[in-house]
């Protein structure tokens, strides 16, 4: 066993220690194992957030990004960004109307909004949709991190099984609570680690980050800048507009509001997340320090970047620092997939067709779903191909089309009633497997519309007709109007 890979084993095996540390004491009931009792405060919210944002996407595809897109990267910093911003008024009153709801999910919170039983079912089939491939994207990560940091000794197949068992085991054993003190070495871990390689690679390649972004402009003139089309500044807008609102909207990011013990603890951390995520600077400096030191890189092996360049600069033993950093980055996040999946499965699928239900027959249910959710995104991920980033994209773009319904929610006169949010969010959700999955963008729909109007992200345009749809429906006076808490 060379060292790279004995380091990532270790850091396997301090995570697992650490799941069953977090459970000790702690009776692993529904509300225990999903949400953490509740009882999470400032510190834990914020890793917790934090590690749910810092995905194998962020180390591998926002390297990835940097050397193979360039300028839009920037996007990435962005969205992220606004997301924590919009946290500041939206989380505090969620949070209050699912504490004395005692909500679990985030397909309880709609259908106690709207007291409507079939909303949440759909609500829950839209994050099903959702969490499938980003679950996906997770064990491709853990693949790719675990392949190439122990030099090529586990294959990606291997490895994968391997991530798939390991977050199977670490969710039934520890659940959300696990998640949240594995973040806390995580954080750890990606500070020093995502830092030092931003900082060290270009002063080693280039002589400075200055220096290194002279260099590629030289070699590829254009090339750090938006282009005049395709990802150009509408593009950019419009991607940011739509991440940033949808960014909530993933089930698994939003159970972590549950977990807090007090609203104001969502407010503190707006204040300091959007400075934590200039760390992903770091991350896109690494990656545009390969852009000339490891050249030829193209499609899906441009997520490599990160990887190959530390290959040819560090000793094994350092390389294996960084592939248990990212180990890390996909075992935080996966846990939180599965438990959210889980959860959704057995509270808003399977409980409203069982009336006799219990929390308990549920909270047992769900542990008993996850390893066979675990083993269905393996099959994806095996088995499906290079689609899993477009179904990516279709993700992200899905589960915005709930972020209307849940704004007017928060509203004290909400506009939209129970039939008007679901007809907009299913006018929204087919909008956008209609175009994307038909390979349409507003170019090729409507080819005399401006060009600046023609890169506009069409997920965006699936929003506005879900707003159009569930404001028409409202106005058409079927279903109850909700009126939110204040």
């Amino acid at each position: 066993m060379n060292a790279a890979l004995l380091i990532i084993a270790l850091a396997v095996v301090v995570a697992l220690g650490l799941g069953l540390k977090a459970r000790s004491g702690h009776d692993m009931d529904m509300e225990q194992w999903s949400v953490g009792k509740r009882g999470f405060g400032t510190l834990l919210v914020f890793l917790l957030m934090a590690g749910e944002i810092y995905t194998t996407f962020t180390f591998l595809g926002g390297s990835g990004w940097a050397y193979g897109k360039g300028g839009p990267t920037y996007y990435i910093l962005c969205y992220l960004t606004l997301i924590y911003v919009i946290s500041y008024w939206i989380l505090p009153p969620a949070w209050r109307f699912a504490k004395e709801r005692n909500l679990f999910s985030q397909p309880d919170y709609f259908a106690a909004r709207y007291d409507s039983k079939s909303l949440g079912i759909l609500v829950a089939l839209v994050g099903i949709v959702a969490l499938v491939p980003y679950m996906v994207l997770q064990l491709k990560g853990l693949g790719i991190i675990v392949a190439t940091a122990s030099y090529g000794a586990i294959s990606p197949t291997l490895a994968i099984w391997i991530g798939a068992a390991v977050l199977t085991v670490y969710v039934m054993v520890s659940g959300v609570r696990g998640s949240a003190w594995t973040a806390v070495l995580k954080d750890f871990m990606i500070l020093f680690v995502v830092i030092f390689l931003g900082v060290y690679l270009p002063y080693h390649y280039y002589g400075g980050i200055g220096e290194m972004f002279t260099a590629i402009d030289q070699a590829k003139p254009g090339f750090l800048a938006l282009p005049d089309r395709g990802q150009s500044a509408t593009w950019f807008a419009s991607t940011t507009l739509l991440t940033a609102l949808g960014g909530w909207m993933f089930p698994h990011i939003f159970a972590s509001i549950y977990t807090a013990s007090d609203a104001r603890t969502f407010r503190r951390n707006a204040v300091f997340l959007p400075l934590y995520q200039l760390m992903l600077l770091f991350v896109f400096f690494a990656g545009f320090a390969a852009v000339l030191q490891v050249p030829g890189l193209t499609g899906p092996d441009v997520d490599l970047s990160l990887f190959k360049i530390a290959l040819q600069t560090f000793p094994p033993w350092f390389v294996g620092i960084i592939g248990a950093t990212g180990v890390l980055t996909a075992l935080v996040p996966g846990s939180m997939i599965l438990i959210a999946g889980s959860t959704l499965i057995a509270q808003n699928l399977y409980r409203p067709l069982a009336r006799n239900a219990t929390d308990a027959t549920t909270g047992r249910l769900a542990k008993g779903i996850a390893p066979i959710l675990a083993l269905a995104c393996v099959g994806f991920t095996l088995y499906g191909g290079e689609t899993i980033v477009q179904l990516l994209l279709i993700g992200y773009a899905v589960v915005t089309q709930l972020f209307p319904a849940f704004f007017f929610s928060l509203l004290p006169r909400n506009p939209l009633t129970r039939a008007g949010a679901m007809a907009g969010i299913l006018a929204g959700v087919a909008a956008v497997a209609v175009t994307v999955v038909g390979g349409y963008t507003l170019a090729k729909l409507f080819p005399g519309l401006p060009g600046p109007v023609q890169d506009l992200n069409i997920g965006v345009v699936a929003l506005a007709l879900n707003l159009a749809v569930a404001f028409a429906v409202s106005l058409a006076g079927g279903g109850a109007r909700r009126t939110a808490l204040p």
